[in-house]
């Protein structure tokens, strides 16, 4: 475990390898769940506020879904979760030559919007969860999916990639520059010992 001011971070993100490899896995990531992608409370205001810049991406599937159930609803175990397509895709996916894609991030590609995508699905593999006793405290785990995720870690390691460096960007994006910097440095110090 590495601890980096109340953020407790699973050694696993550092020493196993990940790339995720879209042209095996599909982004079955976006349809493949409990769920639809957990939002930050913040990012509730974001999915409303960008909805009309997004729409032009997504499926009329998608959109009938938003117009029943809203830009995003309550689940009891995840908290504000995207909608999904009859308990499958992401309402805000969209399959292009067989691979899912990200309405809001093809938008932030776009230059249509500012916000690249929910920080959940940025993240991913990692998981993150509030400590249960105080809510200060959050625990970074790194949980690929085994049979989803299995060509993205195969290719980590063919690349020699660890997980923690393919995520900087969305790590950077959570937890800020010196978070990284101090993972990064705690990686390196933990693998010369």
């Amino acid at each position: 475990m590495i601890i980096i001011d109340n953020v407790l971070v699973s050694d696993l993100l550092v020493e196993e390898q990940f790339v995720c490899d879209l042209s095996k896995c599909k982004g079955a990531c976006c349809e493949d769940g409990d769920a639809g992608a957990p939002l930050e409370k913040e990012e509730k205001e974001f999915v409303k506020k960008y909805y009309d810049k997004v729409k032009p991406y997504m499926t009329k599937e998608g959109i009938q879904e938003v117009k029943e159930v809203g830009p995003y609803l309550f689940d009891r175990e995840f908290g504000w979760v995207t909608p999904t397509i009859n308990g499958a895709i992401c309402a805000y996916g969209y399959k292009e030559k067989g691979v899912i894609k990200c309405a809001f991030e093809q938008a932030y590609n776009d230059g249509k919007i500012p916000w690249k995508k929910p920080l959940s699905c940025h993240l991913f593999p990692i998981k993150i969860q509030k400590s249960k006793q105080d809510p200060s405290v959050e625990y970074v785990n790194y949980e690929p999916r085994e049979d989803l995720c299995k060509s993205g870690c195969s290719l980590g390691v063919k690349l020699k990639v660890p997980a923690y460096q393919f995520l900087k960007e969305s790590i950077v994006r959570k937890y800020g520059e010196i978070f990284y910097e101090t993972l990064d440095a705690t990686a390196k110090h933990l693998k010369n010992k």
